[in-house]
């Protein structure tokens, strides 16, 4: 049976707060000392204007067509609809309309989640380096998390060590593919390893263990690369995704959760997730967000200048003497740092309007995580620091 919903408690940890508020709280500190052209690489926010097909989509819809236009809002029949023919161009897969929830993007929907599988006793298993907030929502969701590291130079999946992470709590893992913040894109090869051992475990502890899918930044993929949901590989799945990167509005929140049809106790898990995203404080994406999605859910950013603009900022980076790989997907760079501690890297650079965010906070201890989603007259103000901030340390 599915495990009862523990109350959200606040979360509180690593002596007194959580390394993701912690610098969050900073960066609200550097940006109201900032300079006029401070270079902003810590956060995946916008730089230019938003598509000029978003800023109409929302104008249309803000227009009320009925006196219900703006009336509470749960999963509308036509947002489902729209998703879940998306969900087949990605998949290849049928998903039933009951089983799509529209929420308020990622974050939305991973607490609606969380909130809905974990109880007293339950852990959730996430790989890092990882998104910052997964600790502190497992937390949240009264759940214990488990970090299990991926390989330190491929960032592949360490199938042998998520082995020795499962127990008899084991009751999901969050696979984030591609991965903020490495970029690395999972292959079918490792899915198929994953999905090996999480059948098996599910049957020696007797109830399935939830792989919950986040696939927040599944279009932003470069090179001609390919990307296969990993919910194809396991009926146990749960699909995460969020409209926010594709377009670059994270401000404008409308993601789904999205449950395999295939899964064990589906018609239960479909029950519970409705009644968790009431009780997540109505977690239902807005009216307007789900009028828009029709006309919005085929836009996108300019992928081709993205990918220039993280080959300029990779080749900049190692041009200045940094150790940094080249990402196969999402927005960031993660270089090595000149120093040690990278937290305090990040300050010095800070000091000279340059925003990174330290890798300590992403389980990437020594490294920065530098967003590409920076204007090109901000990666070309930002190299020149870059390198004299590695020469001073050098």
């Amino acid at each position: 049976m599915l495990a009862a919903n523990a109350p959200a408690r606040l979360v509180r940890a690593h002596n007194g707060i959580l390394p993701s508020a912690r610098f969050l709280a900073q960066y609200d500190s550097w940006l109201a000392q900032a300079p006029e052209d401070y270079c902003d690489l810590a956060l995946g926010n916008p730089q230019s204007m938003p598509l000029a097909g978003f800023v109409d989509a929302l104008t249309k819809a803000v227009t009320p067509k009925d006196k219900n236009w703006f009336a509470y809002k749960k999963n509308e029949p036509y947002s489902r609809d729209v998703i879940q023919a998306d969900l087949r161009n990605v998949t290849g897969r049928h998903f039933d309309p009951e089983d799509i929830f529209l929420t308020n993007g990622a974050t939305g929907a991973l607490m609606v989640t969380l909130n809905s599988l974990v109880g007293a006793g339950d852990e959730v298993i996430y790989i890092s380096p990882h998104w910052f907030f997964y600790e502190g929502m497992i937390l949240n969701s009264g759940g214990t998390a488990v970090c299990v590291k991926a390989n330190p130079e491929s960032f592949n999946l360490d199938i042998d060590a998520i082995e020795r992470a499962i127990t008899m709590q084991t009751r999901a893992i969050i696979v984030n593919s591609p991965n903020n913040p490495t970029g690395r894109i999972y292959t079918p090869e490792q899915m198929k390893a994953l999905s090996a051992l999480l059948q098996a475990s599910s049957r020696k502890f007797g109830r399935p263990i939830h792989l919950i899918s986040d696939e927040a930044y599944r279009t932003i993929i470069y090179d001609g690369g390919e990307f296969e949901s990993p919910s194809n590989f396991y009926a146990n799945s749960i699909v995460i995704y969020t409209y926010g990167k594709t377009l670059l509005t994270p401000g404008q929140r409308i993601g789904y959760i999205a449950l395999s049809p295939e899964m064990d106790e589906l018609a239960a898990m479909r029950e519970v997730i409705s009644t968790s995203q009431m009780l997540c404080g109505w977690a239902v994406s807005s009216a307007l967000m789900q009028h828009s999605l029709g006309a919005i859910q085929s836009l996108s950013l300019d992928l081709h200048h993205l990918q220039e603009k993280r080959d300029r900022f990779v080749a900049g980076l190692r041009d200045c003497g940094y150790k940094t790989h080249t990402p196969e997907g999402a927005f960031y760079l993660t270089p090595k740092t000149p120093m040690a501690d990278d937290v305090a890297f990040a300050e010095r650079l800070a000091t000279r309007g340059v925003f990174c965010l330290p890798g300590s906070v992403v389980g990437m201890p020594g490294h920065l995580r530098v967003s590409v989603t920076a204007s090109d007259e901000m990666i070309e103000r930002a190299l020149p620091i870059f390198a004299e901030e590695n020469n001073r340390c050098c």
